[in-house]
């Protein structure tokens, strides 16, 4: 994705997923601005182009995507559409029914697997959802997430995989 595209895409993010009123976070406080990132997963041209600008950061040779709950679900789907490449969902926690699984879709046994997932701050829900991928024996090669909010470099500690973002704050902090 060229520069234009990447800034065109990094507007059209951040004008449909950046709202504006009174909102309580997770950790109690208030805040007058929220980013609301299901907004461009639920938008199917931004999936789309989102999907395509994430493609690109994936190890040549991966062999399965695995999209994390909630948010890299349908990134992971659209990657999926768009590449040919199989794909996987991670719950936070397996399965109390059925088939009682915490990592759900293509095998995952022995494979090449990137991670995806949506927006990644500390990355503590990409720590846990790797203990379940290698737990179902998958190789983590990688993870792939839309946007990095952490500080710094994209990394994620305690986990040997390295991270690739499509975007920073800073690309969508910026507008």
């Amino acid at each position: 994705m060229d520069a234009d595209a990447k800034r065109a895409l990094a507007t059209d993010i951040d004008a449909v997923a950046r709202l504006q009123g009174s909102f309580v976070l997770r950790s109690g406080t208030v805040a007058t601005e929220y980013f609301d990132k299901y907004r461009f997963e639920a938008d199917p041209s931004l999936l789309r182009r989102v999907a395509e600008a994430m493609i690109p950061l994936l190890p040549a040779d991966t062999e399965l995507l695995a999209g994390v709950e909630l948010g890299g679900v349908p990134i992971a789907t659209a990657m999926s559409l768009l590449s040919g490449i199989p794909a996987a969902f991670v719950r936070k926690q397996a399965k109390t029914y059925g088939t009682c699984l915490a990592v759900e879709g293509s095998e995952v046994k022995g494979r090449r697997v990137v991670m995806i997932e949506d927006v990644i701050s500390t990355g503590g829900a990409v720590r846990d959802a790797a203990v379940h991928l290698a737990d179902a024996g998958a190789v983590l090669t990688a993870v792939v997430c839309t946007l990095w909010r952490g500080d710094g470099e994209p990394r994620i500690e305690g986990l040997a995989a390295p991270l690739f973002a499509a975007f920073r704050k800073e690309d969508l902090e910026s507008r």
